[in-house]
This record gives structure tokens, sequence and C-alpha cells, in this order.
């Protein structure tokens, strides 16, 4: 499945970036791919092996610890292998740490379900100097039957505009892929290291004004295992409350 819807929406239209942050194009755009990973040995081999890499210059995947052969899979396609502690916030920073001579960081899960075939076209508006970042939107693309739980798309939208009415900037989903700049990901200030990540990225670029912009994107299920959040109560319910934790902080955060 490709993502062949490829709508790009400006979520924040009125503001047009801190200065300070803005890059133009033709400074350079290595690109670099982070997959945190926890025993995704089922699918990880061929997501990496997916990636394309006449557009991507390196593939890390940062792993929690796995004890399934994830690490060794990974290897074995050419991704090059971090070991962080547990944490999917800690193995997303460990992994923009590793990546010091890229320009544009792309975050995507491991389980197969994003569409590395995306990768082109959410890196374009980076590269163009036209967003500083953009984040796939499963809400606005094709979603395989059974991909997502109608309350993962329903959080994504009451999430979204809770975020537009204190910043201005309205998402419709929190999906894990998406692109930044390494250097303006950097200066976010990014203290989540679990679940609430995403999250925390979305609202301090909100906050900063950045040049936001939405990609619809197609999603499918996961190739193998079981979701860490989605797959049990239990998992769904400690990531809700880390989710909800986290936009209470940053939202009391003094800018």
């Amino acid at each position: 499945m490709t993502a062949t819807n490829t709508k790009s929406i400006d979520l924040n239209p009125r503001f047009r970036g801190d200065k300070r942050l803005l890059r133009a194009s033709n400074m350079g755009s290595s690109v670099a791919v982070i997959i945190p990973t926890f025993n995704e040995a089922e699918s990880i081999g061929l997501v990496v092996a997916a990636v394309p890499r006449d557009i991507v210059d390196r593939v890390i995947v940062a792993d929690g610890g796995s004890s399934d052969g994830t690490r060794e899979r990974a290897q074995a396609v050419g991704a090059e292998v971090i070991a962080v502690g547990r944490g999917y916030g800690l193995a997303c920073l460990s992994g923009a740490q590793a990546a010091a001579d890229a320009n544009i960081l792309v975050y995507m899960d491991g389980d197969g379900a994003d569409d590395p075939a995306a990768i082109a076209a959410l890196i374009a508006p980076i590269k163009s100097d036209d967003c500083d970042f953009v984040i796939a939107s499963r809400a606005g693309g094709h979603r395989e039957p059974g991909s997502m739980a109608w309350h993962q798309l329903l959080a994504g939208r009451l999430i979204g505009a809770l975020i537009g009415l204190l910043y201005g900037a309205r998402y419709t989903d929190m999906c894990a892929l998406r692109a930044i700049r390494r250097d303006t990901l950097l200066k976010l200030g990014m203290r989540e290291m679990t679940y609430g990540w995403n999250l925390e990225m979305q609202m301090r670029a909100a906050r900063m004004h950045l040049r936001l912009c939405e990609l619809a994107v197609d999603y499918r299920c996961r190739i193998g295992g079981q979701s860490k959040v989605a797959g049990s109560l239990s998992g769904s319910l400690k990531a809700g409350a880390r989710i909800l934790s986290t936009f209470a902080r940053i939202a009391l955060e003094r800018s």
C-alpha cells in the first residue's frame, strides 16, 4: 500500500515561524530515519528494507532492549542499531542524538503499519523550506480495516482541538510518522521519555509557532506482534494517562 493521499494542510497559517529556526533549502538535506523498537522481530526487517534509500542516508533503529532478535534482523538489512533504555521518548531522543550528521529526521514505527513510501512526501516541504515540521495524518488518509480503533481517531481529534485552543494550530492525529529538521527538534526542549513524546513535540512546535503542516497518508495493519499501546487494556490506559499528564504539564508551563 502506498501513500496515495498526499494532501498537505498548513496547520498554522497565521504564524510564519521563529526566523532563528528557519534554514534555507540549500543548506543540505541529509535524511535519517529513526525507528524506535521493542520486540518487533516479525516486522522490522521488512520495514527497514522498504525505506527508500535513494532519499534516506541513514536508518537508525533505537532499540529498547528487545529479546526476540529485533536488533539482529534490523542489522541484517542495513540498519544501524543503537541500544537505549526502555521508553519510547528516550529511543526517539537517542536516535536524534546519534544522527548528528543529519539535517532532517524522520520518525516512524517499526511494526509495519507506517508506509515508508510516504517519506518522500513528508520531507519535501522541509527541503523546500515551506515547513519546519510535517506530521502524517491517518485521519485524513485511507485506513486498512482493523488498523486503527475508533477511540484512537477520536483521541487524535480531541487533543488536536485542545492544542488549537491553546496555540492556534489544530492537529488531527498523533501519528508516529513525522519529519522535522534536527536542529529544530533539539531546540524544542523535549523532556517526555515515554509515550507522551509525540504529543509533546506537537505542542512545543505549535507553541513556538513553527510552520506546521499535516500530510494525509494511508495506514495499514501492523505486520506482526501486538501493539504496546492499543494491544491491551492496560497498555491503552497507561498510554492514555501518560498522554493526559503530558498535555497538562506542557499546557501549564510558562512559554
